[in-house]
């Protein structure tokens, strides 16, 4: 049996060919996919930036509102620390009888009994009767004023925190 060469030549060609076919296309097919990656890998790159600058910015707004914060509960504490100096001042005015608290009397309610004007030394008090206060009950009082004027302060503080914070939160979809 002859092989005729001619078709196997012809055959061999058309192989080769067929596989230089294969080869370009893979050629331009492999060009597309880098293409596309580097595409992809260039679009990941820029949300990684975002990502990266809207973390940095959250961040940055954490920290300005920890500080504001922080200086407002410094303020806080030196208010409240600053009240409590008084109050303790008073107290110890008060024990010492270097002060007298004292209330206006009306002038019929003091059921006739004869109730002093109290006068200090550089004044007159024209019409109005005083009656000095317990030292004890003075006490109380300054106490009571204390825990209130403390209250306020907690409140004040409480209500510059929710104002920080919630000038800060994203507003509800």
């Amino acid at each position: 049996m002859t092989v005729p060469w001619k078709l196997i030549g012809a055959l061999a060609l058309l192989l080769i060919g067929a596989g230089s076919a294969w080869q370009f296309q893979d050629w331009r097919y492999g060009e597309k996919l880098a293409e596309q990656a580097r595409l992809h890998t260039e679009t990941l790159n820029q949300l990684t930036m975002a990502a990266a600058s809207a973390q940095q910015a959250e961040q940055d707004r954490r920290l300005a509102l920890e500080q504001r914060l922080a200086a407002s509960d410094k303020t806080h504490t030196e208010k409240m620390t600053n009240a409590q100096k008084e109050q303790a001042l008073l107290r110890d005015r008060l024990a010492t009888s270097d002060l007298r608290l004292s209330v206006l009397l009306d002038a019929g309610s003091t059921g006739g009994c004869s109730v002093p004007a109290a006068t200090g030394a550089g004044g007159v008090v024209h019409a109005t009767i005083r009656a000095d206060l317990d030292p004890a009950h003075a006490q109380r009082i300054v106490a009571i004023t204390d825990e209130g004027d403390r209250g306020l302060i907690a409140l004040q503080a409480c209500q510059d925190y929710v104002k920080a914070i919630s000038s800060r939160a994203p507003a509800p979809p």
